[in-house]
């Protein structure tokens, strides 16, 4: 899952929290500033009954993203979805490795999950932003630092910036997807994507309008870490 595909099921609940979102994102908000660090259930759980009700929200939002990440890539439908866009990523662009085309695919599954959640109701966008709005950044990265036991690099600066650029909202238009699919590649070294792909994209978003619910849909598997015990 993406950032909004994480988030989107809380936002209308009374007791949703700034700090139980920026769990759900830090895993990926480490992926970009410091890839070696990583921030698991296990560097996390001893702080879910925190009395800092902040700490407790933000342990349990990354214990969160973590089963959900296990449930949504264990998914039929992810399955399906990833494998048929990596194949035609490989028909369309001539691609030499399954294994990048694979990878593209994992990324534009959940890049395109975001925006039609956020396309069916644009207006909860600005609710998720409102509540990043609230956090204090320097804290979250100095806890997240303690517990992961880890640097984690510009974490704060990042988390002023997210706030900032609503890069989510670029997923809407293919010329701003492409631009932030291409930082993505950058960022773990892979080549730039082809003038071939583009011509893909309006195919893929049917494909994941047409699933968005089998997306979302946890199985009775999943596990819930929020609210905090009473």
């Amino acid at each position: 899952m993406n950032y909004f595909s994480h988030a989107h099921r809380w936002l209308d609940r009374d007791d949703c929290d700034p700090y139980w979102l920026a769990g759900l994102a830090v895993p990926d908000w480490l992926g970009v500033v410091a890839r070696r660090t990583k921030c698991r259930t296990k560097h996390v759980e001893s702080e879910f009954d925190s009395n800092d009700p902040r700490l407790a929200a933000l342990a349990r939002g990354v214990a969160q993203h973590h089963d959900d990440d296990r449930w949504f890539h264990e998914s039929r439908a992810f399955v399906e979805l990833n494998l048929q866009f990596s194949q035609a990523i490989v028909e369309a662009c001539d691609e030499r490795t399954d294994l990048r085309a694979g990878f593209l695919a994992h990324i534009v599954v959940e890049l395109l999950l975001d925006d039609v959640l956020v396309g069916a109701e644009p207006e909860r966008l600005d609710h998720y932003y409102h509540f990043m709005s609230q956090l204090d950044s320097e804290w979250v990265a100095g806890e997240i630092a303690r517990m992961a036991g880890k640097p984690v690099g510009r974490l704060a600066e990042f988390i002023e910036k997210y706030v900032e650029l609503r890069f989510i909202a670029d997923y809407a238009e293919d010329r701003l997807l492409l631009f932030r699919l291409n930082q993505v590649m950058s960022r773990v070294r892979l080549e730039g994507l082809p003038d071939c792909f583009a011509k893909l994209l309006p195919g893929f978003r049917e494909q994941i309008a047409e699933r968005a619910g089998e997306l979302v849909l946890a199985p009775p598997a999943a596990r819930t870490f929020w609210p905090p015990s009473a």
